[in-house]
């Protein structure tokens, strides 16, 4: 299919398929990868994807990275991640779990201790887990399952909440056990640094100054450049720049649009402007990386 965009799904665009069950456009759970909408082109996932590999491989890319996704495989795709499937043999199979945004929102404020684990799936999206664990999860699959079909239970979407927050817990215990990686007890900077990642995510096309973000919050450029690198290990302009070239990485490849068109898009000045931006941070010209 041609575009002239980047192609976002959410869970509203596989409402018609008969073997999955839904909460509106918050909450969907099947066990047929072809029930997901992917294609050969990037695509934007506009829900957290919660999978376990039973059988098979699947090769993917994810955020211009590339995954093997084998049995035994746990693997978490956040919000906005942009994933591009680019083969899996005939046998694979799994089971999945889509959770919109807005859905996530409900969970995460009265999980407050689990943010460490968002910096490892970042990290490490596809990790190997143990059948035990295997085992764990397709027990909450098939639970959640149970529970999402009974559609006149009034209070079926606060049970889904309750247990996917139980979820997120096991998922976390087994990214702890998996992951290495030093635990920082939960603090005010690093939710000071999830207020800024989900201000970029909302408006680096638009903005991509520090101070922009810094005044947003209400802290001085400096005092929030110091707190981003010392949680994250990365300058706050690290961040800003890494999702603005991965977006123009994407769309030059993805996309029919012209190198101004993108430049546009992106807001920058003008073509050259941006031709220089990303030169800068790929080594090498749009035009150059569109040919590869």
């Amino acid at each position: 299919m041609e575009t002239k965009r980047i192609r976002s799904v959410d869970i509203s665009q596989i409402h018609h398929l008969p073997m999955i069950d839904f909460i509106g456009n918050d909450f969907a759970i099947f066990n047929d990868i072809k029930d997901i909408p992917l294609s050969v082109y990037p695509t934007r996932l506009n829900a957290a994807c919660l999978l376990i590999c039973m059988s098979g491989n699947c090769r993917v890319e994810l955020n211009l990275q590339q995954y093997e996704f084998e049995k035994g495989m746990l693997g978490i795709i956040l919000p906005d991640q942009i994933i591009q499937q680019l083969e899996r043999s005939d046998d694979f199979s799994g089971l999945f779990i889509a959770v919109s945004r807005d859905f996530m929102d409900m969970v995460i404020p009265t999980m407050q201790q689990l943010f460490p684990m968002f910096f490892m799936i970042k990290d490490q999206p596809f990790i190997r887990i143990t059948p035990e664990e295997s085992q764990s999860f397709l027990e909450y699959h098939s639970f959640l399952w149970s529970k999402v079909k009974l559609k006149d239970n009034p209070y079926r979407k606060e049970i889904t909440q309750g247990l996917l927050l139980a979820l997120f817990y096991e998922l976390y215990n087994i990214y702890q056990g998996h992951v290495v990686q030093e635990r920082t007890p939960k603090s005010r900077k690093e939710d000071l640094f999830e207020r800024f990642i989900r201000a970029i995510s909302e408006s680096y096309k638009e903005e991509r100054s520090v101070s922009y973000y810094a005044d947003k919050m209400f802290l001085t450029a400096k005092h929030l450049s110091t707190v981003v690198k010392e949680i994250s290990g990365r300058t706050a302009g690290d961040w800003i720049d890494s999702l603005v070239v991965l977006e123009a990485k994407a769309l030059l490849k993805s996309s029919e649009l012209s190198i101004q068109e993108i430049a546009d898009e992106l807001h920058f000045a003008n073509q050259s402007f941006f031709g220089k931006y990303f030169k800068h941070h790929t080594g090498m010209s749009p035009k150059e990386y569109r040919k590869q």
